[in-house]
């Protein structure tokens, strides 16, 4: 149990002025301190953290939202952080029930790393998938799908909107929209004039993520991670669906390692909604 002083302590909500302490918090637990990724989503989503009388957090999270603003039909948790000197004493799963909570009869989503994943149990989210860590320097094949790629325009954008409502199952435009400000680089696939999939990839510290990817099929996902692979000299990190089994196998015959697994958990729903089979890599699992 967290001592009295500890759970007194208000949880309220962060704002981007709180990014520095969020990165600090990172840090302290042994992370990246992640700073573009920690802007993003206190921007993009709703920040939850307990301030620490000495200073700095004692514990943080984002909460994005997705679909109608006044009924969200989804919600992604991520960045669930503990400072290292108030870790074991419950201050994690009193965030995360206040979160819980105050998000009502919204359907919930996060990805859960294994030490993570019994607390989230025991608040009641079930693993409903899993997803494949990835990193490596990409090395281009002598074949690369014949799949016709090009740099995303601002005339491309509702084309884009629509395409990831679609597939991902909630309206995102909040998120779609930020992206040519977020991203190093977004790219559309397209086939008779017609965009059949984007991705984008963004700095991490010394890597760049590939993500999201939404594709048609995985011809067109393979051609938009080696035409973005093309654009940069940093290792790319990816997390792939693991029923995307064709993709996992092409790009680790084409560099990239496994790092880890993790667990996709919803509450609320039995599945993430949409279309699966063409939703190959998220944002960033902290945000879906």
């Amino acid at each position: 149990m967290p001592t009295p002083s500890l759970a007194a302590l208000p949880i309220r909500r962060l704002t981007p002025r709180d990014l520095t302490a969020c990165a600090d918090l990172s840090e302290d637990r042994g992370w990246p301190r992640e700073e573009h990724k920690w802007g993003f989503l206190l921007t993009a989503g709703k920040g939850y953290g307990i301030d620490d009388p000495a200073g700095g957090l004692v514990s943080a999270c984002v909460v994005t939202e997705y679909g109608p603003r006044d009924r969200p039909d989804l919600a992604a948790i991520g960045m669930v952080l503990v400072a290292e000197r108030h870790a074991r004493q419950g201050i994690g799963r009193r965030l995360m029930q206040h979160v819980i909570s105050a998000m009502g009869a919204t359907p919930l989503t996060l990805h859960a790393t294994p030490y993570g994943r019994p607390l989230y149990e025991e608040l009641g989210f079930k693993a409903t998938g899993r997803a494949e860590m990835l990193l490596g320097t990409f090395r281009p094949g002598t074949s690369e799908p014949a799949v016709a790629t090009r740099a995303a325009t601002a005339e491309d954008l509702s084309a884009i909107l629509r395409l990831d409502e679609e597939v991902f199952g909630a309206d995102r435009t909040h998120i779609i929209t930020r992206l040519p400000a977020f991203l190093d680089q977004l790219r559309v696939a397209e086939e008779n004039g017609r965009i059949i999939g984007y991705a984008g990839a963004w700095p991490n510290m010394a890597t760049q993520v590939v993500g999201p990817l939404i594709a048609r099929d995985t011809k067109t996902a393979k051609a938009l991670i080696a035409s973005l692979a093309a654009y940069t000299d940093r290792p790319l990190r990816t997390d792939i669906d693991v029923r995307q089994e064709e993709l996992l196998t092409w790009a680790k015959e084409h560099g990239l390692a496994s790092v880890t697994f993790n667990s996709v958990m919803t509450s609320g729903l039995s599945e993430l909604p949409g279309d699966w089979s063409r939703r190959f890599a998220p944002l960033t699992v902290a945000a879906g």
